[in-house]
């Protein structure tokens, strides 16, 4: 681990704080690292592994694309990526997608399209409206989007055109709209700001405010799509519908893809109006039929809603039993848990020791975005694991 970690502080820019763990291989919940060592992989490459790892299916198709057609531009036609727009407007109800690489460009593109839409539609508003402790991306834009300062402030000045308020107010966010407001731009369930859900209340009003007021809603779900709580967006489970949704992550189950979908007026794309030269190739659209498909054959969604709850019942009966543990909440396979210390990054690090992967998103929250593959067995291991790890802290 030292060599390799020497290697890599000479050669790759400084941006991440990596744990100590060379990992080499993966299969179904669990990852090996280079001493054969095996852990529970309740971290899932950030909620991007929804099938697990290495998936039979996922791993076929990409071989048998990858004997076909790797890439050919958005210059010509491709079969996988027609197919692949086509399962996902008819699983979301969207109108059209595009496709590009991550979730950041996801974001990008659908902070252009609320743009256009306010050039066309709204006499030429632009300003949109997100939460705090919202994450949308790294990119500059993405980052002017993001509610947390933590991020922006090495960047400073970004661009103009977000106003934050914060989540779960509707007082606060109907407040905040003026003649310049185009659009809402919220995540159902805040990932990296700690998984906070919305309400369901706060999402119907959101959704009626924007209606009454032409303003476009658009749901961040680069982490809460995909089957993770349940239903394949989250937005869904709200039953609430937005015009623009993002998706990412877990959309090709493993490989980089990212979509942004739209549905009616705020689907005013044109010719020359975006790009991306890999985005949607046949190698990343093949697999995401592949995650899609293995997600409805296997009912992952159902089990994804089960186990999150069986899950999220552990935690409560570990936050009463630990008076070190403030709080804990979840959707589906999307579960925090608050320490009433900064004590998380300890925990990571012991339960990593104890051979069990999960993430922490400051100084006191854990985050848990497991495979939608996991089971009761793997929960119960899980939660023995930090019932011994918080008796520990």
């Amino acid at each position: 681990m030292s060599t390799l970690a020497e290697r890599e502080h000479a050669v790759y820019m400084p941006v991440f704080k990596r744990q100590p763990l060379v990992l080499v291989r993966g299969e179904g919940c669990y990852v090996w690292d280079d001493e054969d060592r095996k852990y529970l992989d309740l971290v899932a490459g950030i909620a991007v592994n929804v099938l697990g790892h290495c998936h039979p299916a996922l791993v076929k198709a990409i071989a048998d694309q990858a004997r076909v057609l790797l890439h050919v531009s958005s210059l010509y036609y491709s079969v996988p990526q027609v197919e692949f727009a086509e399962r996902l407007t008819r699983v979301t109800g969207m109108d059209h997608v595009f496709f590009g690489n991550s979730g950041a460009e996801a974001n990008e593109a659908a902070i252009k399209l609320a743009r256009k839409y306010g050039k066309l539609h709204k006499g030429g508003s632009y300003e949109i409206i997100t939460a705090v402790q919202s994450f949308h991306g790294r990119t500059i834009a993405t980052l002017a989007a993001t509610g947390q300062e933590k991020y922006q402030r090495p960047f400073s000045p970004l661009p103009p055109g977000f106003v934050h308020v914060p989540y779960n107010d509707f007082a606060a966010l109907q407040q905040a709209v003026s003649a310049a407001t185009v659009a809402v731009m919220l995540e159902p369930v805040q990932g990296e700001g700690g998984i906070h859900p919305a309400t369901a209340e706060y999402l119907q009003a959101v959704r009626a405010l924007c209606l009454e007021r032409d303003l476009l809603l658009i749901f961040d779900e680069v982490q809460s799509g995909i089957g993770r709580t349940g239903t394949f967006l989250a937005a869904q489970g709200y039953g609430v519908v937005p015009d623009i949704v993002t998706l990412a992550k877990g959309l090709c189950g493993g490989l980089p893809c990212g979509a942004v979908l739209a549905r009616g007026k705020a689907s005013c794309f044109e010719a020359g109006d975006h790009g991306s030269t890999q985005g949607g190739n046949p190698l990343a659209c093949a697999a995401g039929i592949a995650t899609m498909q293995a997600i409805l054959d296997e009912h992952l969604m159902e089990n994804a809603s089960s186990m999150g709850s069986y899950f999220l019942s552990g935690l409560e009966t570990l936050q009463t039993s630990h008076h070190n543990v403030a709080a804990v909440r979840g959707r589906g396979l999307m579960l925090g848990l608050d320490l009433v210390h900064d004590g998380a990054a300890g925990l990571v690090a012991a339960a990593r020791q104890r051979g069990l992967l999960v993430n922490n998103t400051g100084p006191r929250t854990i985050r848990m975005v497991p495979p939608l593959i996991l089971t009761r067995d793997q929960v119960d291991a899980a939660l023995e694991t930090l019932d011994v790890v918080l008796g520990e802290l």
